[in-house]
């Protein structure tokens, strides 16, 4: 695909049958190889010029299954090309491009065409994997194909097609459910009963509506009032949770806020923060993700619902650090209030950090403190109380790390 010289090699060896046969002719004054000699440089000359005139032009579909692909992860790329030409090609190469973001092997062999002067070419399928190797949104394409003309003289290259984007997400790590004696911090789902009026008659049963499932018709309440009466409904409530990621650029390093994929220690948080979002979605809580001032970084996730956890995921695809504001928080001011669990991911700390650390602790009986940092910054921030704290290096272990930090024999850093 790459060779700059047009010719194929049985056109170069006509070329090159060509221009023997005329030097021998012209020595040797043998009339048969000099006609010999033309027939072929004429035949090299018109496959050049059919490549040069008849331009071949197509479309291609281009499809990712899934449509979001993790780092790491797996995706299969199908695509649909239709390619339109003048002339019928013999069998060639096809690549399609692939960025840096993305591993794999995108090219093949490319089945021959034929004229679509009088009719519609049937599409072509072709497919391929590709690995997320970065976070980020990359392009892929164009595919690029290379043909020959009817008699495989001449190259034909072509570009078909523009490219798409294939959206890298971070990792989502699978995490132990959360301990289930952590009062209001509970993962599953409060109800609460909708109460219609006075008394507890009222408040589990209603009047029969059309419509009511016969199975929620409450008997006791039916006999004592004479009338049919139903269960009521129950309103379910999920608890609130917030999870911090601190982009603040004093806590990583320059090229955080360069791209995704450029610091280590930062992707790794991301995969953290977006790990943390599904367990606590999944477990039913209804979770605010913001940054260390507060901002939210996007629309709150409800309880339960895993798929919109994903969807967070593949948001945060672009995500990078900021300049640091100027309070320098880690955790917003209005944290030590909350009582849902708060999850904070950080970078590396200093000790004036710590200090704020302990003043901001949240009332909920499961705030956790990961942060990404070596094993010294993990003994410096096991001394900030209120929190249940662990660091891990980063590209470690995010699920041991979320262990040690919500495991109840771990008490409180500092208790």
């Amino acid at each position: 695909m790459r060779e700059r010289w047009p010719l194929t090699l049985r056109g170069t060896g006509a070329l090159a049958l060509a221009v023997i046969a005329l030097f021998v002719a012209q020595r040797a004054a043998i009339p048969e190889l000099l006609y010999f000699g033309v027939l072929m440089l004429v035949l090299v000359l018109c496959a050049a010029a059919s490549a040069l005139v008849v331009r071949a032009t197509g479309e291609v579909v281009r499809s990712a299954t899934p449509e979001v692909v993790e780092v790491g992860g797996l995706a299969e790329v199908q695509l649909s090309v239709r390619v339109s030409t003048a002339l019928p090609t013999l069998p060639g190469q096809w690549s399609d491009g692939l960025p840096a973001g993305l591993d794999g092997r995108a090219d093949g062999a490319f089945p021959a065409s034929a004229s679509t002067l009088r009719r519609t070419g049937a599409p072509v399928r072709l497919r391929y994997e590709v690995r997320g190797a970065v976070r980020g949104i990359h392009p892929v394409g164009p595919l690029r194909v290379s043909t020959t003309d009817p008699f495989g003289l001449i190259r034909r290259r072509f570009a078909v097609g523009a490219a798409s984007a294939v959206t890298v997400a971070p990792t989502i790590v699978e995490l132990a459910p959360l301990p289930s004696s952590t009062g209001e911090a509970g993962g599953t789902r409060q109800s609460s009963a909708l109460q219609l009026g006075q008394g507890a008659d009222n408040l589990v049963a209603r009047p029969y509506a059309p419509g009511d499932s016969m199975r929620r018709i409450h008997w006791r309440a039916t006999a004592h009032r004479d009338t049919l009466m139903v269960r009521q409904e129950e309103q379910e409530s999920s608890p609130a949770a917030t999870v911090v990621l601190d982009r603040a650029l004093s806590r990583w390093s320059p090229a955080a806020a360069e791209g995704p994929g450029r610091d280590r220690a930062f992707e790794t948080a991301v995969s953290v923060c977006v790990s943390a979002v599904a367990r606590l979605v999944h477990e039913g809580y209804t979770v605010d993700v913001i940054d260390s001032d507060g901002e939210l970084l996007a629309d709150p996730v409800d309880g339960g619902e895993d798929a919109e956890a994903r969807g967070l995921a593949a948001s945060f695809a672009t995500l990078r650090a900021r300049p640091d504001g100027p309070s320098r928080r880690i955790v917003p001011a209005s944290a030590s209030a909350l009582v849902g669990p708060v999850v904070v991911v950080t970078g590396r700390l200093d000790p004036d950090d710590l200090l704020a650390l302990r003043a901001a602790a949240p009332r909920s009986p499961l705030a956790v403190l990961l942060t990404v940092a070596d094993d010294d910054a993990a003994r410096d921030v096991r001394s900030a109380t209120g929190w249940h704290a662990t660091a891990l290096a980063p590209g470690g272990d995010v699920a041991r790390a979320w262990d040690d930090a919500t495991r109840p024999e771990d008490a409180r850093v500092g208790a």
